[in-house]
């Protein structure tokens, strides 16, 4: 798979340092309906004049283990007063605990992993473009870990679509990607106990009518201590990077 296409679409939040968008896009065709999500940006491309409230158009690149814009332009400026919204949990903030339930019905706290480095995501089951994506990523991760780290680390996938994320369909999600379930968890539960979670690790979510669901993507490894070590917000931090990053947390 290698595909691009032209996109346009209103900025919702920048993050220049990590070279991240969320953009309410029109639909593309062939690969997802309008939604908001987060994006990766090429380096080199220029995010000058890019600002909440702004209208661009750009060009998506689309790989098996890449969804990156790869070159865009600001069609309409920001209006004057737009603000960014809250960005995810940053590094070395607390953890928020959560108690949940896995893809085998048990339940699950992130407390119970304290002394583990635990990567958490977010997902949903019936996602069309960046979960899966995301949830390849980690199963890279999963597989080229050193025994010694292995031990050592934990990997927990929220849904983001509770409602339908039941525990037999996470279960079936996580093994349809290839994901061993020994140390890694998908967690979903009462919709009102996940939003408590995603509100607490500011992963905001929003519902369209015709039931497609807008989200933040965001990974974030958690260290021994409960607290954030790493976030990588969107899709391009390499699954090298994570286990480097994995092996001066546990030295």
């Amino acid at each position: 798979m290698d595909q691009t296409y032209t996109v346009t679409g209103f900025v919702q939040s920048v993050a220049p340092a990590e070279r991240q968008l969320t953009v309410s896009h029109e639909p593309i065709p062939g690969f997802m309906p309008a939604m908001t999500m987060s994006f990766d940006v090429a380096e080199g491309q220029s995010l000058d004049g890019v600002a909440p409230g702004a209208r661009i158009e750009f060009r998506l690149h689309r790989t098996e283990s890449l969804l990156r814009i790869e070159s865009l332009k600001v069609l309409s400026p920001a209006p004057a007063g737009a603000a960014a919204p809250a960005l995810p949990l940053a590094e070395s903030e607390a953890a928020p605990d959560f108690a949940l339930t896995d893809q085998d019905g048990r339940p699950a706290k992130l407390s119970d992993w304290r002394g583990d480095a635990v990567l958490v995501d977010f997902v949903f089951t019936r996602c069309p473009g960046p979960c899966p994506i995301q949830t390849a990523r980690l199963v890279e991760v999963q597989k080229k870990l050193d025994p010694k780290l292995a031990r050592r680390t934990r990997f927990a996938s929220i849904s983001l679509d509770p409602a339908y994320d039941s525990p037999e369909r996470m279960r079936a999600y996580a093994l349809s990607r290839g994901a061993a379930l020994d140390n890694w968890s998908f967690l979903t539960g009462e919709p009102a106990a996940v939003q408590s979670v995603l509100d607490a690790w500011r992963i905001g979510t929003v519902r369209q009518p015709d039931g497609s669901l807008d989200h933040v993507v965001a990974t974030f490894l958690v260290g021994p201590d409960g607290r954030i070590a790493k976030r990588y917000l969107g899709l391009e931090g390499p699954s090298s990077a994570i286990l480097a990053d994995l092996a001066q947390l546990l030295p």
